[in-house]
């Protein structure tokens, strides 16, 4: 894995490009301040929107040696290969698009398989700042299947936050995967930070289906296993998910931080405010190894 050399040029304030189910921009200072000052290898096997990532790679003093972003999501890890291997293409295909409904449609129900990187971010950065309240989500076929959103002008083309999160990935890896192959390799002085499909909050709320696959019961048991696994080799792990009974059950014998956080991603505008969700780590925060 390429190291980030110490005289690269800064990206300024990197931020997410694309909104994504879960994001964290409003919990990164909490994050961060629970993360140790250095760190070798940095990983999140759940990317996402990686503002936790956008925001480290954005701090004037580097924290990290080396990155690795993953996801299971093949479309998004697309656009990140493109922001970071051809901006310029990127931003040339992206000003091909305009806030049309018929070209959504078009574009939302085309093939990718044999679509370029550039094509398939500039494809699923479309969708996502034109489709129905930012969501990305997939049926069980692995097609996007959300309506054309209604807005007056959203910027399609967001040029300078391309360049920008261009230069923050530049010495980054890019997978695509399942979240323990991301974290293979992993020793004393790495970080993970996991930010999994949350526990459902009830029996009614279930999104999971940022991917075709979802994220069942045993792929949480499988990562709190992980995190115990970690720490007998001395990789600093933190995760998060929503706060429920289900989900402080399967963090026992981790130490566990209540938070709140605004979600702006629901269907009914009611439930987009604050909710409870857990920071849990298997280390102590703050706490000098």
């Amino acid at each position: 894995m390429r190291k980030r050399p110490l005289s690269a040029e800064l990206p300024h304030v990197a931020r997410p490009i694309v909104k994504w189910a879960g994001g964290k921009g409003e919990l990164v200072s909490e994050l961060v301040s629970a993360m140790p000052r250095a760190i070798g290898t940095y990983v999140e096997p759940f990317a996402g929107g990686a503002a936790l990532f956008f925001a480290l790679a954005s701090e004037p003093r580097p924290r990290f040696v080396r990155a690795h972003l993953n996801d299971r999501n093949a479309e998004l890890v697309a656009s990140y290969r493109a922001v970071r291997d051809d901006v310029d293409g990127l931003v040339e295909r992206l000003g091909e698009y305009r806030y049309d409904r018929e070209q959504y449609y078009k574009v939302r129900d085309s093939e990718t398989a044999e679509l370029t990187d550039v094509a398939r971010g500039a494809r699923l950065i479309y969708l996502n700042k034109t489709c129905f309240n930012g969501l990305w989500r997939e049926n069980s076929k692995g097609k996007n299947n959300v309506p054309f959103g209604t807005y007056e002008n959203p910027k399609i083309l967001d040029e300078e936050g391309l360049r920008r999160a261009s230069r923050a990935l530049a010495w980054v890896r890019l997978t695509v995967g399942d979240f323990e192959a991301a974290c293979e390799g992993l020793g004393p002085g790495d970080f993970a930070y996991f930010d999994p499909p949350y526990v459902p909050a009830s029996k009614t709320a279930s999104f999971t289906a940022y991917s075709a696959r979802g994220f069942p019961r045993a792929d949480q048991e499988r990562l709190v296993a992980l995190m115990f696994a970690l720490k007998k080799r001395k990789v600093h792990a933190m995760l998060s998910n929503a706060d429920t009974a289900e989900s402080r059950a399967l963090y026992e014998g981790l130490v566990i931080k209540e938070v709140s956080a605004r979600r702006s991603i629901n269907s009914d505008k009611t439930k987009r405010g604050a909710a409870g969700e857990l920071v849990v780590t298997n280390y102590v925060p703050g706490k000098k190894p």
